[in-house]
Formats: structure tokens, sequence, C-alpha cells
């Protein structure tokens, strides 16, 4: 187990540093003069020498990578060229507000998700399957800002009962602030529900047709025990890969939603960092959403052999 771990951690360590070489590179594409984009067209050449200096950009590309992974260990990820606060603590604090909404709409589709799949899938071809292969299709189809704007209308325009605009922290009062977020938890659980039934349900449907499943039921063990002990563990092996990939997928920025419900989640972050040209909020950004997936993955495939015992270490 642990040569298991620390072949992955070593991968993870590789991936993250090729992940770093990448975002560096991708921003040193984009057309243009990096100072001249990060103060614009009205900076004179005093200002324009001073941010090269400062930043190193008249430097070749190899001293520039140098002084910027440098300066990555030491913590520092720079000083924002539109607002002037430190890049580290402002990612931090929009990737909270991102990771409370995410976090909890994904805990809570998959509370209902998996199962309502296990169920559908026990029950195949019944009205409950139907029933819940109909719902997944129809939560699929629905466009996430679309299904923001309707819960805003409805909950929040013509009964009241939350905030449409705003957000506050938890810091303070938490029930108020559990009132800015319910919504958009809500929204984002609702379309991931759609996913994650239909992919508990196909896992599901195949463990049951395995003989060591057909095995526990000659012995005359109850059905609620065959599918918690014997089949969950096997079938969710599947679904575990899918919340992985699902939670790295929202972590790096769910812009459409925070947009919709003026979130100040990091996905916002990064769009009105992108029109805005702030060089090291952008390069901030993108790096802590690609090493929020790489991490989420590996810790995913730790824990493959906890619930899928065909899975080993070796």
């Amino acid at each position: 187990m642990f040569r298991y771990f620390l072949r992955r951690t070593l991968m993870t360590g590789i991936t993250l540093s090729l992940v770093g070489i990448t975002v560096f590179f991708i921003m040193r594409l984009i057309p243009g003069d990096p100072a001249s984009l990060m103060l614009g067209e009205s900076a004179t050449d005093e200002q324009l020498q001073i941010l090269r200096g400062r930043w190193g950009l008249d430097q070749p590309l190899p001293v520039q990578f140098g002084y910027w992974l440098a300066s990555l260990l030491s913590g520092d990820f720079g000083v924002s060229t539109r607002t002037g606060q430190d890049v580290l603590p402002l990612i931090l604090d929009r990737f909270g507000v991102t990771a409370t909404i995410v976090v909890l709409a994904v805990a809570i589709a998959v509370a209902i998700a998996v199962p309502a799949g296990m169920i559908a899938a026990w029950r195949q071809n019944s009205l409950t399957d139907v029933v819940a292969i109909s719902l997944a299709t129809l939560l699929l189809s629905i466009p996430s800002f679309w299904l923001g704007l309707i819960m805003l209308l409805v909950f929040g325009l013509k009964l009241g009962w939350v905030p449409v605009l705003g957000f506050v922290g938890f810091d303070g009062d938490i029930l108020r602030a559990l009132s800015f977020i319910i919504l958009p938890v809500v929204t984002l659980a609702l379309i991931e529900i759609g996913v994650l039934i239909r992919m508990a349900r196909a896992s599901t449907i195949e463990v049951l047709r395995l003989e060591y499943v057909t095995h526990a039921r000659a012995k005359g063990i109850p059905e609620w025990k065959v599918l918690v002990r014997h089949v969950f563990p096997n079938a969710f092996a599947p679904t575990l890969t899918l919340i992985g990939l699902m939670l790295g997928n929202l972590l790096g920025g769910i812009a459409v939603l925070e947009t919709v419900f003026t979130l100040p989640g990091i996905g916002k972050l990064l769009v009105e960092s992108i029109f805005a040209r702030d060089y090291p909020v952008v390069q901030g950004c993108l790096l802590l959403t690609a090493t929020v997936f790489v991490l989420i993955n590996l810790v995913v495939d730790l824990l493959y052999p906890v619930f899928d015992p065909r899975v080993t270490v070796e």
C-alpha cells in the first residue's frame, strides 16, 4: 500500500510540474506585450519599463520561468493589476465560496442519486425505474443557467423566500449566509443528480448480473443486505470516478451559475480577470484549479481499493 501511495504521489508531483509549465507558457502565448495588456493602452513607456522589470518580463523566457517558479515556491503569486490585492489570498477567498457551493451540491446529489439509481436498477423495467430514468433525462436536458433563473424568479421574486442578489460569508449569521447560497446549491445539485442516477443505475445493473450476487441470494440473505453489502461496494466504483471528475470540473469554476446568482466565486473572478487582462490573477486561477483537479483524482485513485475489493494496490 505504501509503495502504491508513493508511486501515485510521485506521478501527481510530475503532473503538477507539467501543469505549472503549461500555465506559464500558455500565458506567454497571448498576443501582444504582457505589460501593455496589464496596464492598458494609456500606460506610459516609463510605467511599462517599471512593470517589465518588476515581473522580469524583459528577461528571456527560461529566466522568467525561474523567477515565477521561485515566487510560487515562496507563496508569492503576485499582485492583481486590477485591484492591487495579493493574488493568493484573493483567489483562495474566491475559491472558498465556490468550494462551499460545489461540495454541498455534490454531497446532496450523491445522497439522493446513488440510492435512487440503485433502486431503479433493482426494480429494472418497473414503474420506479421508468420514473427515475425520466427524471434523470429531464434534469440532464435543462441548462443550468436557465434552471437558476427559474429558481430566482419563483423563490426569490415571486415568493420572496430567499434574497435575489448578493452574498454573505459564514463568518457572521449562518442562517443568513445559507439563505444566499441555498438556491445555487439546489440548482447545481439538481443538474448533477441526473448524471449520477444514470451512472449508479448502469453500474448496479452490471453488478446485479454477477454470479456472487446470485449466490448471496441463494443463501437466503435478505435483499437489502445483498444490495448494501455485496452490490454497493462494487457498483459504487464507477460512480466514484464520476464524482471525482465532477468535483474537479465544478471546483474549477462554475462561472455561469456564479454570474446568475452574483456569487463572488473563482469562476467569475477568472472571467473578470481575463476581460481585464489581469495577468497574475489569471495565472493563479488556472494553476489553483488545475492543482485541485489533479489532487482530487489522486484521492479518488487511493479510495478505489476501499470501495471495490477487486481493485488491488499492486
